[in-house]
């Protein structure tokens, strides 16, 4: 903003592009204005409250704690105004708080200014067309300026609480491209914006319209809301009802007041105890982990009372890190009033809530992994590497965890099996449990290091999560049967001599003559990018794929750095082959042939690069592009 005269100042020009859409193109949405100041209203109690909890030096100590909107005359509607004067007079709408005030720089810096990264957000998903402004425009720093929708001049008196502060000041704009802040007479504590409705918002002087908007978007804020002399807002604390009372329509409305997402969420934990602590607590956990523009709450942790008093707003020590997906509200009796940030870290009531939760949200999700497969896939899918975060950092996290985890496997056809359903489903004399790593399933399934697995119809579980990759190691064992990567060279597995069909089949068209040949020239070809290169013992549909070293102590690693963006090297690999793949014994072949040379050193690069790809360890996919195109014009004997 820019001073233009003591008391007089210009918006900026986003500012101003924003105040012209809100004040002449969202008449559908204008509901909303009430739910913006209300809410503002009730931040501002919030405010006060916490305050007091250490400080009871301030203006009107033990001012009520309301929120008030005064109609034209408090009467029902302006219907039986007795003369045209006041039928005709500009309707003014009054909300009052008794929350904590502001200072004339408060009102400066709070109104006269915005977020100008939210503006241009804000304006630029307006002008796609694509979203709902009433559902994202408390989330940019622009609620306030919703009042201009109804509005032709809006006056905000405000007194702070601090006793030294004995001084009132009006905010006042019309909506233009001015405001200006001036001295104001007000003996209470708190803020009061009166608002003169524009001609085609009239109805918003009505109370039984002010009635409906706060029972669909305010009806939880917890502080009363009075129109007139009458509460308007049910203020009823569900956390603190039994879940017996409480209908499927509140929690559905609370968790949108909440959280301004207006889906379902993917469930609820309402519960109290009293033993071993005093515990309310009404959690919810969303279907989407991200957080979406539209989301009323940025910050991870959930709100913390005290006797029904807000202590916390976003308390991060009740719930791991790993678990800050779950939203909601916790109220215990055994914590004081006036318990600090360091208080809370630190006391002992605070460490048995925040285990008594760890376990009542773990417990939940185990139940709904038992009783309703597909909510639990939904919420896999969308949390599962919450879960294995859980893993990675948190040592207690392991044993409780593992449970929850789920997984394809190559037998499983898409479906996910927790590692009870594998374990239940192990051939007779498996003893240990089977992984492949990759980028994905649809690489992983045609992992050539599955082969010696179908053979044997063996189950192998799909990890294409980069941090499975990561927990591979800490996981380790699960009742007693250790974790087993598929690419290691020490594998052994059931002889399969018993079957019909022989392990390998021996192809007399290649001698060993051109054979060694062609070893000898993949790994000139490949040089030091490779450790060794041999014929392979288990390989029977891939003609190549890549095992790691023996020693090699760092293969998850270098997963991780890739995927995020780390300083990454391919890792060196032991190349298997495949004698007996019609891809291997034609390149033994072409070593002899016109042109051979070249054929074959492009499909050396070509299979080893294929295989970084389903290994998922390629740095740079696309530039095999070039190759390919070669390949194929040689195919077509156009080389």
């Amino acid at each position: 903003m820019e001073a233009t005269t003591a008391n007089s100042y210009t918006f900026k020009a986003e500012v101003k592009q924003l105040l012209t859409i809100l004040a002449h193109s969202l008449y559908k949405e204008r509901d909303i204005f009430l739910r913006e100041l209300i809410s503002n209203a009730s931040d501002a109690l919030t405010r006060i409250q916490f305050e007091m909890l250490t400080n009871r030096e301030v203006l009107d100590a033990d001012a009520e704690l309301a929120i008030r909107i005064e109609t034209p005359n408090n009467k029902e509607d302006d219907a039986d105004a007795s003369n045209d004067d006041a039928k005709n007079a500009p309707k003014v709408l009054i909300i009052r708080d008794s929350g904590i005030g502001m200072t004339r720089a408060d009102l400066e810096r709070n109104l006269g200014t915005i977020a100008q990264s939210g503006a241009r957000d804000f304006l630029s998903k307006l002008e796609t067309g694509k979203i709902e402004p009433g559902d994202m425009i408390g989330q940019f720093g622009v609620g306030f300026y919703s009042v201009f929708m109804v509005a032709e001049e809006v006056r905000v008196i405000s007194r702070s609480h601090h006793l030294n502060e004995s001084n009132a000041y009006a905010w006042i704009s019309d909506g233009s491209d001015q405001f200006r802040i001036e001295p104001a007479t007000k003996a209470e504590r708190g803020t009061e914006i009166h608002i003169t409705l524009k001609k085609d918002a009239e109805e918003y002087a009505q109370a039984w319209k002010l009635r409906q908007i706060i029972k669909k978007h305010s009806d939880f804020v917890r502080f009363p809301i009075f129109i007139g002399d009458e509460q308007a807002n049910q203020q009823t604390s569900l956390w603190r009802k039994n879940a017996s009372e409480v209908s499927a329509d509140d929690y559905q409305k609370f968790y949108q007041q909440l959280t301004y997402d207006f889906e379902e969420p993917l469930t609820k934990i309402h519960f109290s105890s009293d033993a071993p602590v005093n515990v309310r607590a009404l959690l919810f956990i969303s279907n989407k982990r991200e957080k979406t523009m539209m989301s009323a709450r940025k910050e991870p942790g959930v709100m913390l009372y005290s006797h029904n008093v807000l202590i916390q707003e976003y308390c991060t020590d009740l719930l791991p890190k790993w678990l800050n997906f779950v939203d909601g509200v916790v109220d215990s009796e055994d914590l004081p009033l006036n318990v600090s940030r360091e208080t809370v870290q630190n006391n002992r009531v605070m460490k048995q809530l925040a285990k008594t939760i760890r376990a009542r949200v773990l417990r939940e999700l185990k139940s709904m992994a038992e009783k309703d497969a597909d909510k639990y896939t939904a919420f896999w899918n969308e949390y599962g590497r919450a879960i294995r975060e859980g893993i990675a950092i948190d040592h207690e996290a392991k044993d409780e965890t593992m449970p929850l985890l789920r997984y394809a496997t190559s037998k499983s056809d898409g479906k996910l099996l927790s590692l009870e359903d594998y374990v239940k489903q192990m051939a007779e004399g498996q003893n240990e449990l089977y992984y492949v790593l990759g980028d994905d399933l649809k690489s992983v399934a045609h992992s050539p290091h599955l082969d010696p697995f179908k053979a044997r119809d063996l189950q192998v579980l799909y990890w294409v999560d980069p941090l499975d990759a990561y927990i591979a190691p800490i996981l380790n064992e699960y009742q007693g049967k250790k974790f087993r990567n598929i690419d290691d060279p020490e594998l052994e597995l059931p002889s399969i001599a018993d079957k019909n069909e022989p392990e390998t089949k021996e192809n007399d068209s290649v001698t060993d003559a051109d054979f060694g040949i062609l070893i000898s020239r993949i790994k000139q070809i490949l040089g030091d990018r490779i450790v060794d290169v041999k014929a392979s013992k288990v390989l029977k549909d891939s003609p190549i794929r890549l095992v790691s070293p023996k020693d090699d102590m760092d293969r998850e690693r270098g997963r991780l750095n890739r995927f995020f963006d780390r300083e990454y090297k391919v890792p060196k690999k032991l190349v298997e082959i495949n004698r007996t793949h019609p891809i291997i014994t034609d390149l033994a072949k072409t070593l002899n042939k016109p042109l051979g040379s070249e054929l074959v050193d492009l499909s050396i690069e070509q299979m080893y690069d294929s295989a970084l790809v389903q290994e998922g360890l390629h740095p740079n996919p696309a530039d095999m592009l070039p190759r390919i195109q070669r390949l194929m014009a040689m195919a077509l004997n156009r080389g």
